[in-house]
């Protein structure tokens, strides 16, 4: 099945402590059904300092349920995204606008 969000997409938290937090996909993973989102989720990670990295506390955005997001269209709201054939090509499209993505 084709990935309705991917990375570099810009979306909004739908639920969770961080709602209405927007934001743009850093990493996305499909076997898990989560994505890490920039600025949303963040925990502080603990971490030991080694010869190549600092130490302490280091705040790190955790993964998030992709089904907590949902895709920003243009006008800046959050839509759903379906799928079509343009030109014999299989493309994303905002349910919003009716826009491809």
């Amino acid at each position: 099945m084709a990935a309705k969000l991917k990375k570099g997409d810009k979306v909004v938290v739908l639920t969770g402590k961080d709602k209405g937090r927007e934001g743009e996909i850093s990493l996305v993973l499909p076997q898990a059904n989560k994505a890490v989102v920039e600025g949303v989720n963040v925990a502080i990670r603990h971490t030991k300092q080694s010869q190549t990295a600092q130490g302490g506390r280091i705040p790190k955005a955790m993964p998030i349920d992709l089904s907590n997001l949902a895709l920003l269209d243009s006008n800046g709201k959050a839509t759903r995204v379906g799928f079509r054939l343009e030109k014999g090509e299989k493309v994303r499209f905002a349910k919003t606008t009716g826009e491809t993505i």
